[in-house]
């Protein structure tokens, strides 16, 4: 653990706040009004056609939303624009996620989204336009130390702390990066009563969830509609063919509903996507102790701060809900992250993020390329 750290209190900063049209976003936006700084509130249009995007308060971009924030922004007395990063989003977020899935891999277009758009494309005009800093609503800390270097470290509510999709920025982006809900112990449910007794409307508005960028939720859909359907094989371990299914892009590691096999088991138990192959187009199933991982490698580091040195043991975060687990890790030629676990976890999947924390501290993120399981897949 770091010592001799205290949380982020800034001078009085022109910050720019970025305004979802979710209560945690305008909550945010108020405490650092609030606080003395000169906050203007943005909203980001990130689809062309904003009506294809979620609707019924469900996701984050779609004119609702945008008018949630307007009138939020009108309630803290805070200036307020709409900004259009639609073409950025569809390049760096939704083709992305439609390539990745193209390639056998799970990505995470939250965590996508945070690095390209809101801390990189965002933050880049704010800082072009004289702005100090980017607000946001999510649930993580940034601390400063006696030296002036900053830390990225859990929310105080852990049940609620978001800093797993925040693991991708780096020193600059933390430097300019404010979370103020992320420092006090304080619930959603509290969240949602400050923001009540502050006025704002969006102070029952329900969470977002799922993907913004697919309207109906049927993310398998949404991929056949641009891929295309393409019949292959589900088979076992053996290579025995089960089945069939209609584009190896609808399925993920450690799925097991949805597989239509028919035959059961020759144990009668529950079989798990195990293995998708891009290549031949193939799907593979199997028990569930076929899931159990022992390492990984993973490739696009990115620090929050130094990169670390040698081999070290830390506690690692394999996805956005996910719990922690006791790891031994080692950078290898400054790329390349080697991973073992001190126990074997389950639906590791190649795509997904694998976050690194010392304590409460975010060491960093980076992408699973492979796994090594304890049981081969195929």
């Amino acid at each position: 653990m770091t010592e001799n750290r205290t949380p982020q209190r800034p001078r009085p900063l022109r910050v720019l706040a970025a305004m979802s049209g979710g209560v945690d976003s305008a909550v945010a936006a108020a405490r650092a009004a609030e606080a003395g700084h000169d906050v203007t509130g943005v909203h980001l249009a990130l689809s062309a056609n904003p009506q294809s995007f979620r609707t019924g308060a469900r996701g984050c971009c779609t004119i609702e939303d945008s008018r949630d924030a307007r009138r939020a922004a009108d309630v803290i007395g805070i200036p307020f624009y709409v900004w259009d990063l639609a073409e950025r989003f569809r390049e760096d977020v939704v083709e992305d996620f439609i390539s990745e899935y193209e390639a056998g891999r799970t990505p995470n277009p939250c965590l996508r989204c945070n690095e390209k758009i809101k801390f990189a494309a965002l933050l880049d005009k704010a800082l072009a336009l004289g702005f100090d800093a980017v607000v946001t609503g999510h649930y993580a800390t940034v601390v400063v130390n006696d030296d002036g270097t900053r830390e990225l470290h859990r929310a105080s509510d852990m049940a609620k702390d978001q800093s797993y999709v925040l693991g991708v920025l780096d020193d600059r982006q933390l430097a300019h990066a404010m979370f103020p809900l992320g420092d006090t112990l304080t619930t959603k449910e509290e969240i949602r009563a400050e923001a009540e007794e502050r006025g704002l409307a969006v102070a029952k508005k329900p969470d977002s969830h799922d993907i913004c960028f697919i309207a109906d939720g049927d993310t398998q859909g949404f991929l056949a509609d641009r891929l295309g359907k393409a019949e292959g094989d589900i088979v076992d371990a053996e290579g025995n063919k089960l089945g069939t299914h209609e584009g190896a892009f609808g399925y993920t590691i450690g799925q097991r509903k949805g597989l239509r096999i028919g035959t059961p088991a020759p144990d009668g138990k529950p079989r798990y996507v195990l293995d998708i192959s891009p290549v031949n187009n193939t799907v593979t199933v199997g028990p569930a102790a076929a899931l159990d991982v022992t390492g990984l490698t993973a490739i696009k580091p990115r620090w929050c701060g130094a990169a670390p040195s040698g081999p070290g043991t830390y506690t690692a975060q394999l996805r956005a809900h996910g719990g922690e687990t006791p790891v031994r890790a080692e950078l290898v030629d400054g790329s390349e992250l080697r991973v073992s676990f001190d126990e074997p976890v389950r639906g590791v999947a190649p795509g997904q993020a694998i976050v690194l924390y010392d304590g409460t501290r975010v060491v960093g993120s980076a992408t699973i390329a492979t796994t090594e399981r304890a049981t081969a897949a195929a």
